[in-house]
């Protein structure tokens, strides 16, 4: 069984996708850009967007009931790989050991011309 998870304080899905899936006690965020939900405008520059990427990211966790230090597995995709150590910085802000599995790759291009963009999988607790 899956249910859709949706919040209106994370950008709503530029596409036919959830925000997130809940499939038991697993979490699969679609990834987020570094847009704001209320405007719909990218954040300036790379480490920004990361900043808003994980804020949606928080978000959508939350609408599920979960947290980011249930993130058991993370993707960032970035648009210039010489962004790794600036979006790194700003990670390293938002999780803490033990950190997440993780991926880092490079793209040709993001959704409306995004530096970076953030996908997540968690694991929810167990509840009594």
């Amino acid at each position: 069984m899956m249910d859709a998870i949706s919040t209106s304080e994370a950008p709503a899905a530029i596409g036919p996708y959830s925000q997130a899936l809940r499939a038991g006690r697993f979490v699969f965020c679609s990834g987020q850009l570094g847009m704001d939900p209320a405007s719909g405008e990218l954040a300036a520059g790379t480490a920004a967007q990361a900043e808003r990427a994980l804020a949606n990211v928080r978000a959508v966790l939350a609408a599920a009931g979960a947290v980011m230090d249930d993130v058991v597995r993370t993707t960032i995709f970035l648009a210039d790989m010489s962004d790794f150590a600036s979006v790194n910085e700003v990670y390293a802000r938002h999780f803490r050991a033990p950190f997440p599995a993780r991926s880092t790759v490079a793209v040709a291009a993001l959704p409306r011309g995004g530096r970076v963009e953030i996908e997540v999988t968690a694991l929810l607790p167990d509840r009594p």
